[in-house]
């Protein structure tokens, strides 16, 4: 169920030192408030100057200003996020800006001794999130939208807002007579979330009242299963990699189910090399490993920004 801001913060319990990444936006600005208010003294914010649009200046002086107002330091980072091939500019922004709060936070300004790191995403960026998995054909993972909580380079991630409302955020802040800026990029529809954003969320709150709980469930059922294949792929890696090094043994492998072999190789991928398969890749290579039944079969097979390939009796993945 959607929640206030206010109960939004009692249920929120971060370890301290606190730092609240700031945009200048009116979500992270609430955000930044909010735990001001309920933490003083224990609060810094974090702000990374992507350098990506003429207004990012106006951002970073604007940030400046909330933060006098709120007595709360204010850490700055500047980055290049210019993407690469293949990649999206949200992507690249997004990775980019999680680089710039692991050097601010453990490396530039290590006397803070920050914990805690707490974003603003609400309720209707989750169910954004969520479309544009749907819109991906994503299988659970990308289904289960964005956790409340994560950790990410030995600090502690938090996503307090999730079942708070958009609309509610920015009542509340208003309340508070606190100014923020507008990014103008969010009204650029050449971008696929803007698209979600401007055309399919009207038309959904308009045909769905509640949409936002029932989807959230929808969201929060899938990470519940997709744990269950974590759990269950964790176990599979273990009987299937080798002791010393952690890679699948090939003859190991082949007596579990395809859909298992799957659930497997996806876990193994993304938590040992951070890779994704697409789907035809993956399908590519449970077919060889269904075949692999000579010495001199070999597989070699481009899985995300490498090469999955056989070595022996093993599996391996690298990157040239």
């Amino acid at each position: 169920m959607t929640c206030s801001v206010d109960d939004a913060l009692k249920g929120f319990s971060p370890e301290f030192p606190l730092a609240v990444a700031l945009s200048g936006g009116a979500d992270s600005v609430a955000l930044l408030l909010a735990c001001a208010e309920k933490w003083p003294g224990q609060v810094v914010a974090l702000h990374v100057n992507h350098g990506l649009q003429s207004a990012a200046l106006e951002f970073e002086a604007h940030c400046h200003t909330v933060c006098r107002q709120l007595n709360v330091p204010l850490l700055v980072h500047k980055v290049d996020a210019g993407k690469q091939p293949g990649q999206s500019p949200e992507d690249a922004a997004r990775q980019a800006r999680y680089k710039a709060f692991s050097s601010v936070a453990l490396v530039e300004y290590a006397q803070y001794a920050i914990k805690s790191i707490a974003v603003a995403q609400h309720a209707d960026d989750q169910i954004e999130t969520l479309l544009l998995a749907l819109s991906r054909g994503s299988g659970l993972a990308g289904l289960s939208a964005m956790p409340a909580y994560w950790r990410r380079d030995g600090l502690h991630y938090h996503r307090p807002f999730l079942q708070v409302a958009g609309a509610d955020i920015r009542r509340w802040l208003v309340e508070r007579g606190m100014p923020f800026v507008e990014d103008p990029t969010n009204s650029d529809e050449k971008f696929t979330r803007n698209r979600i954003r401007a055309r399919i969320m009207p038309a959904l709150r308009s045909a769905f009242p509640n949409f936002l709980d029932a989807f959230a469930r929808s969201a929060s059922h899938a990470a519940q299963a997709q744990q269950v294949l974590d759990d269950m792929a964790l176990q599979d890696c273990q009987r299937v990699g080798r002791a010393d090094d952690g890679l699948l043994v090939i003859k190991l492998l082949q007596p579990l189910s395809r859909a298992r072999q799957a659930n497997a190789l996806r876990f193994w991928l993304k938590s040992r090399f951070q890779t994704i398969p697409s789907t035809a890749q993956l399908d590519e290579l449970l077919d060889q490993i269904k075949v692999c039944t000579t010495r001199g079969h070999r597989i070699h097979i481009k899985v995300g920004a490498g090469h999955i390939q056989r070595v022996g009796a093993i599996l391996t993945w690298y990157n040239p």
